[in-house]
């Protein structure tokens, strides 16, 4: 049974299907239907920790997080809606052995346009009094960046799609994309009906590689349980911004209530896990490492205490960047594999994705499709950042 036929089909209704929606509508398509298993934002979406910076060593990265940020710091112009943007201030340390990489890659994020710059050590101790800076060789700062709610952001790109034509269908399971003589048509759902397509666009996070996988196409990604906890930190720490921490591999950023949300950057090893079962809080051996890292940095929070924790998963690729790209198979577009960078790259994924389905190509020249194309992974030509950090190279 066909149900209806659409132009442009998303599958899933998370941050980066909703941003897809919202970017084909701001192209003039505006006969687009997301189709959700559940709700808006309620697999990996509701559970980022939103942080905001354009601080990458691969060039496009960079490109795409700074385009990114003036949507959200326009976000009620252009979504109509508060999206919970915080421009807090995004601070990073590295280690006397990263101090060059450093520099280099900041120098490579001013060549696109990204706003960063150096700063001392006296000036980030004025900004986090409580932490240790001593094993820091080098810091740079971001004015502009903070964090956000992707969620909320989820939301306003789905909302503002849908005023413009878009059409949303949650609760709605594919089981598999429909291919005729290597053309995708459309999907099959759970009910036995069908929708059919001119375009399908894959957004379906650790979803997609089995929908690819019926086809013989290999995504490869690892889903990764990604622990956080929220600490109070016991005293009143004021205007803090975001501290990006490469010497003992951990992010903390304020949450609004006075709390601090706390992240491992370790990515070293992976903890597989099953992303529609897995357990929603830090074990015990994930707190006592909390303990240890924030204690260890932050020495001036004696009172701290856990408030509590929760845990997403990431959809990891081979080299913690994303595909976002055409397939073998002809009018089928894949953005997956975000490995926990999606929340602050999305409204450019948006962007990328909407151009792969009009123009077949990129239209931001230091927005190269080819960097995130599906292929480089089977060619062995990983996207990584020329100016490496030594140990701790995964999320850069």
């Amino acid at each position: 049974m066909t149900d209806r036929t659409t132009d442009v089909l998303i599958v899933g209704g998370g941050l980066q299907g909703c941003a897809a929606a919202w970017a084909l509508t701001e192209r003039g398509i505006t006969d687009v239907t997301i189709v959700e298993r559940d709700t808006v934002g309620s697999g990996g979406t509701g559970k980022s920790s939103g942080v905001v910076r354009c601080h990458y060593g691969v060039p496009s990265l960079a490109a795409m997080a700074t385009r990114a940020l003036e949507v959200f710091e326009n976000a009620e112009d252009l979504l109509g809606d508060d999206i919970g943007f915080h421009q807090t201030g995004y601070v990073v340390g590295v280690g006397p052995e990263n101090v060059e990489a450093l520099q280099a890659s900041m120098a490579g994020q001013r060549a696109v346009g990204v706003r960063t710059e150096d700063i001392d050590r006296t000036e980030v101790q004025k900004l986090w009094p409580v932490a240790d800076l001593e094993p820091f060789g080098a810091f740079a700062w971001e004015e502009r960046g903070g964090y956000g709610d992707a969620y909320r952001t989820a939301q306003a790109f789905a909302a503002t799609a849908r005023r413009a034509g878009a059409r949303l269908r949650q609760g709605t399971v594919v089981t598999e994309v429909a291919v005729d003589r290597g053309r995708a048509t459309g999907v099959r759902l759970a009910d036995g009906s069908t929708i059919c397509a001119g375009t399908v666009v894959l957004a379906a996070g650790p979803w997609t590689s089995a929908l690819l996988a019926r086809h013989g196409i290999d995504l490869p990604i690892t889903v990764h349980r990604e622990q956080i906890v929220l600490i109070d930190p016991g005293v009143d720490l004021g205007p803090v911004p975001v501290f990006s921490d490469l010497v003992s591999l951990q992010y903390v950023r304020p949450e609004s209530g006075g709390e601090i949300l706390f992240g491992n950057s370790d990515l070293a090893e992976l903890e597989p896990a099953d992303p529609g079962d897995y357990s929603n809080r830090a074990n015990d051996a994930f707190i006592d490492l909390t303990v240890d890292k924030v204690s260890t940095r932050f020495p001036g929070l004696d009172n701290a205490s856990i408030a509590s924790t929760y845990a997403g998963c990431y959809d990891v690729t081979p080299d913690f960047n994303p595909v976002i790209s055409a397939t073998p198979i002809a009018s089928l577009v894949v953005a997956a594999g975000f490995s926990g960078h999606g929340f602050k790259l999305s409204p450019s994924v948006g962007g990328l994705v909407a151009d792969l389905v009009v123009d077949g190509r990129s239209r931001v020249p230091d927005v190269p499709a080819a960097d995130f194309r599906l292929s480089r992974f089977a060619e062995g030509a990983l996207l990584r950042s020329p100016y490496p950090y030594v140990g701790a190279g995964e999320m850069r």
